[in-house]
């Protein structure tokens, strides 16, 4: 099923009901508007990352982006009000308590939502990239998470954050790199001299990079935006080459932890951190078979925000098909 697909037979939603689709990551947040029986009609995003607080995921900062967003794509596309809605939210395991109890009446009020499902990011990426099928998704950009799902239940793997984990994705990879280019400065042993040079290319002398770097925001983005560099002098650079290899075993052994272990079931990789390209997948693709033998590897079929909207054309269908786990998709409904 394509992220337009069509609900199954027997689906109570015709094809004018509305559905809203939200990813909300690292990068950024992205919204489709469209229907059930056509799908996405419109895309749009802004390059602005959810804030958390105290109270976790900012509500009131998600809505700040979704309102311009979806008001927008509404004028441009002629979609139905949405009626269902599905937000992919990174983090949503363990920073959304208060997001699940008051975005489904913040969308209804602003957009005359009916149903919402919010889900961890992980599985709007699992189903963008495999649909309803057994086996393993490792999604990864800014930050990394793996998820497993059987039909019955999810597993989940990593996820929690730069501080302390996500391990090998690219907020980790950009930290290690940072750490190389000072060990550098420092002339300490497991420096990089190639490392310090892009550094401090980027963000200009070493002294100061603390200063930048701790009072940000969105100091995960500022970490995963030195990734590239990192992957670009893995070819002459033994230091950097050795940071995509540890990465490499980190994706491998959360894709491990969360693949199930019977039958043949199909594995895939999706984020904006598997364009670093060779440096990062020669590893990589070492790793998984040697760690999951038994498991396919398959090209993800789409991307999260993909699969916000096919889940969103499915519950809009009544016909979910994937489990409900309160951390990681739960259905709720507006009143």
């Amino acid at each position: 099923m394509t992220s337009g697909a069509h609900p199954g037979p027997g689906a109570s939603a015709g094809p004018g009901t509305g559905i809203l689709a939200v990813d909300s990551g690292g990068s950024g947040v992205r919204v489709a508007l469209g229907s059930a029986g056509r799908g996405a009609l419109g895309r749009r995003s802004s390059a602005v990352p959810v804030r958390t607080g105290t109270r976790g995921i900012d509500l009131v900062h998600l809505m700040e982006q979704l309102v311009p967003l979806v008001r927008a794509l509404a004028a441009e596309t002629g979609a139905p009000p949405p009626t269902t809605a599905v937000v992919g939210v990174a983090g949503l395991a363990t920073l959304g308590a208060a997001l699940r109890a008051e975005l489904p009446s913040a969308l209804a009020r602003e957009f005359g939502v009916r149903t919402t499902a919010l889900a961890a990011d992980a599985v709007t990426a699992y189903a963008g990239a495999l649909g309803v099928r057994p086996g393993a998704v490792v999604a990864a950009g800014t930050g990394l998470i793996a998820v497993g799902m059987d039909l019955t239940a999810w597993q989940r793997a990593d996820g929690w954050g730069h501080l302390l984990g996500d391990c090998g994705g690219g907020a980790w990879i950009g930290r290690a790199g940072l750490e190389a280019a000072l060990r550098a400065h420092d002339q300490r042993p497991g420096g990089s001299a190639a490392l310090l040079a892009r550094a401090e290319e980027r963000f200009g002398p070493m002294a100061a990079l603390p200063g930048q770097l701790y009072p940000r925001p969105d100091r995960p983005a500022v970490l995963a935006s030195f990734a590239p560099l990192v992957a670009e002098c893995a070819q002459d650079d033994p230091v950097a080459a050795g940071i995509l290899r540890t990465a490499a075993r980190h994706v491998a052994e959360s894709a491990a932890a969360v693949c199930p272990p019977g039958g043949e079931p199909r594995i895939a990789l999706t984020g904006g951190l598997f364009a670093l390209g060779d440096p990062l997948l020669v590893p990589l693709e070492d790793e998984l078979a040697r760690r999951l033998p038994h498991a396919l590897r398959v090209p993800a079929e789409g991307d999260p925000l993909d699969g916000a909207v096919r889940v969103a054309a499915g519950l809009a269908a009544g016909a979910l098909g994937l489990p409900r786990e309160e951390t990681l998709l739960s259905v709720l409904s507006s009143g």
